[in-house]
């Protein structure tokens, strides 16, 4: 929303400086997003009138002006345009004048003739003939409005408001026009507002014996008003109309068309004139659109309605899209002579779908989607009908056409000062509360708070105590300690969530945030089966586009879709994580489960399979899960998604029987796929339900008080008995006295035989209850021996 300045004059009688306004209004709540004076790239532009225009004695095309421009001697400028003549008002860039664009003027000679400035055309000053209706586009601009000789052309074209951008929230259509935000402004600089009821006299005519209005959907549009002008006369609005809708952003076209646009910024209420020629038998329908039905609207498009849309009919056909955009033939035209003024309200909701549907979205449909006054639409009626009149574009008939079929009451809100200064740690007078309520309009009667019709967003105390407080200033709240009995904790699946994000940081891995939306084309990326399970997705009725149409059942593609935009970049190596979360559907219109999810992604010269794997030993270390096996991935089926391993270079992570995540290189294909000229790694733990397998507690363990015994094996065993398999069988054989196994040495190559391996382990036993004897230590290893001979392993000779 554009404010012109000099338009809130009319209702604010006090001098506000740019910047201090701006300032005021944002602590305020009303938020300033810049501001503009119109004409700041025009510099040391004045008024001249041209003395002589004479013909240059070295060319056909260019003429020789004597101009004054207020300084004593005149000044003299060659120029080439043709619609110039002695005694013209023009406008006149001195020497080291500045133009938009950059164009700065600078004495010269043209075709040997000294030239000391320049004659500007409209464009040149950043104008345009709708600002301006009757210069020329491509000729000099010949002033025609009273100034002075040597006058800044700011002052005397009226080239010098300041126009301030709001950014006005979707829960405040009110501040969308002139007369909401100089109530803000007037509450807000505690000075008076200034606004006059509009009225108008006008012809006895009765407008029932010319027009009749009918609504057909009152739960759309449950008020319609209408008004007749006759003998309208169409031409250019006044200058100050113009100026003020030029500085509001809004194109000055003809003064009926400017009005509807002046009182729609004026009151935030959208009208519509109708040339009353087009509608048939005077006939004005509010109705839905028919199923198949088309209209051509003013920007002279054909679109095809449907029934949930609301439009304005004749008994005929439809003949605008209610709320959004006129018929072709609604228009005002030269020739119109009898025009209908629209005022209604139409419900917000089902303007918006209607605009957007259409892909139509103007200024009439940004206000009705935000809900408008219902109880405003006569006064906008009103104000309209009094331009018409004060500018002479036709003759408003007195009577009025009102359909009313349903306004929503005014909400009452309770009114206690003390709450309110409890609430906001405040100690502010009931009287300057109410002083501050009654200039924003809520009327507070019997410790009510009754709200205006305009403000739809007033429902419930805390609303009241926020209008108190932005006026009062939130600067000028004190700070104070939080009291009471909160007891605000985060819970243990937040804990545990956050111990997993820290300890990834601390291991030198960098956290991601990826769209729970994604494509359905990542499945194909992945190598996804036709008839996996994940393929069974949550869709999104309206989404933004194909790419992020449905909610993931895997996290793993949008990992890589990261990793391949880092190496596309040319990051030589990245280690990357991300807990979020998948949306695996349920049963039938059930909201989808939501697990957490742990991803992980890396790649680089210092990565591989064991560095991944290390990362994320030392995860489940951290967070209290142990005794984990790795399994081939082919060997479980827990996770579709590991088709987009190497099969050979992949584990799926088990923990007490139950699959928690896998790792792995990715596939050569999957790696091409994304373009990926590395390894790649990758992995992803189901933090959900790991939590209740993690040992949170963190217990005390006592110093060992005995030595411990530790006996090396080196074993010689088929290259496919798996060594997690070798490790689980010696903790089952050493039992309750083991400390750790460990792996220290794996051998293929010379002096073994072919698809045979060598390895080797430390074990390492240790009792709380005395020192282990030799008879101990051999009794667990004969054991260990024995159990991985059942595996085939025999001791290495």
């Amino acid at each position: 929303m554009n404010l012109s300045m000099k338009w809130l004059s009319d209702y604010i009688k006090k001098d506000i400086p740019a910047a201090e306004f701006c300032a005021g209004m944002t602590m305020s709540g009303s938020k300033v997003e810049c501001y503009e004076t119109e004409g700041s790239e025009v510099k040391n532009v004045v008024v001249g009138q041209l003395l002589s225009v004479v013909p240059h004695e070295n060319s056909d095309h260019l003429v020789v002006c004597q101009v004054d421009v207020g300084q004593g001697e005149p000044i003299q400028i060659v120029t080439g345009a043709p619609n110039v003549s002695a005694g013209d008002i023009v406008p006149v860039a001195l020497v080291g004048a500045e133009l938009p664009g950059g164009i700065k003027i600078k004495k010269g000679k043209l075709r040997g003739v000294e030239s000391c400035g320049m004659l500007c055309s409209l464009g040149e000053l950043g104008l345009t003939t709708h600002d301006f209706p009757y210069a020329i586009a491509d000729g000099i601009f010949l002033i025609q409005e009273d100034c002075r000789i040597g006058q800044d052309i700011h002052e005397a074209i009226g080239l010098n408001d300041t126009s301030v951008e709001f950014e006005i929230t979707s829960n405040r259509p009110d501040c969308m026009s002139v007369v909401g935000l100089a109530r803000e402004a007037a509450v807000t600089f505690d000075t008076p507002l200034c606004v006059e009821e509009p009225a108008f006299t006008g012809t006895d005519e009765d407008i029932n014996e010319i027009l009749k209005v009918d609504i057909e959907n009152e739960v759309l549009c449950p008020r319609y008003a209408a008004g007749l002008v006759r003998n309208v006369k169409i031409g250019p609005s006044p200058r100050w109309m113009r100026e003020r809708l030029r500085a509001s952003g809004v194109r000055p076209i003809n003064n009926l068309v400017d009005i509807t646009n002046y009182v729609m910024l004026e009151y935030g209420q959208p009208m519509h004139a109708f040339d009353l020629r087009y509608v048939k038998d005077s006939h004005i329908i509010v109705r839905n659109a028919k199923d198949g039905e088309e209209i051509t609207t003013l920007d002279g498009q054909v679109r095809r309605l449907s029934p949930e849309m609301l439009v304005i009919a004749d008994t005929e056909k439809p003949i605008a899209v209610a709320g959004v955009m006129g018929g072709e033939y609604s228009g005002i035209m030269d020739d119109t002579t009898t025009v209908v003024f629209e005022s209604a309200y139409f419900e917000p909701v089902q303007v918006r779908r209607t605009a957007k549907k259409l892909g139509m979205r103007t200024d009439a449909s940004a206000r009705y989607e935000k809900g408008l006054d219902a109880e405003g639409c006569l006064r906008s009626l009103t104000r309209a009908l009094q331009l018409v009149q004060e500018l002479g574009a036709g003759e408003p008939v007195a009577s009025h056409i009102d359909v009313v079929k349903s306004i929503k009451p005014r909400n009452e809100i309770p009114f206690d000062p003390a709450w309110i200064n409890g609430f906001l740690g405040t100690d502010i007078p009931e009287e300057t509360m109410v002083r501050t309520l009654n200039g924003l309009g809520i009327e507070v009667r019997d410790g009510v708070c009754i709200s205006p019709s305009f403000r739809i967003d007033l429902e419930r105390p805390a609303d009241i105590a926020e209008e108190v407080a932005r006026i009062y200033g939130y600067n000028n709240i004190p700070s104070t300690v939080l009291t009471g009995a909160a007891n605000a904790a985060l819970t243990p699946d937040q804990k545990f969530l956050r111990t997993i994000e820290n300890t990834m940081v601390s291991l030198g891995c960098y956290g991601i945030l990826t769209y729970s939306f994604i494509s359905p084309k990542y499945f194909d990326k992945i190598g996804l089966p036709e008839d996996s399970r994940l393929r069974k997705t949550i869709t999104i009725m309206n989404p933004l586009g194909e790419d992020t149409s449905i909610m993931r059942t895997t996290t793993l593609p949008s990992m890589l879709e990261i990793l391949a935009g880092n190496y596309k970049n040319r990051n030589a190596g990245v280690k990357l994580f991300e807990v979020g979360k998948e949306y695996i559907p349920t049963e039938e219109g059930q909201l989808p489960s939501e697990p957490s999810r742990l991803t992980v992604g890396m790649y680089g010269e210092d990565v591989d399979f064991f560095e991944l794997k290390g990362t994320v030993e030392a995860l489940l270390s951290e967070i209290g899960i142990s005794d984990c096996e790795y399994v081939r991935a082919s060997e479980d089926n827990t996770f579709d998604e590991v088709c987009a391993l190497h099969p050979g270079r992949s584990a799926v992570i088990l923990c007490k029987g139950q699959a928690i995540g896998y790792l792995g290189e990715i596939h050569p294909a999957v790696q091409e796929t994304y373009g990926f000229g590395t390894r790649v790694y990758a992995a992803k733990l189901c933090a959900t339900e790991m939590l209740p397998l993690a040992q949170t507690e963190v217990t005390y363990k006592e110093t060992p008080k005995f030595p411990a015994i530790t006996r090396d094996l080196s074993l010689l065993c088929e290259d496919t008995l798996p060594v997690g398999t070798m490790e689980k069988a010696i903790k089952g054989a050493v039992g309750k006295i083991l400390e750790k196994v460990t792996l220290f040495d794996v051998y293929k190559g010379q002096q073994i035989a072919e698809g045979m391996k060598s390895v080797s382990f430390s074990i390492s036993m240790r009792s709380s209850e005395g020192t282990l004897t030799d008879e101990q230590a051999d009794a667990a290893m004969k054991r260990v021996l024995k159990a991985l001979g059942d595996l085939g392993a025999s001791l290495r000779e």
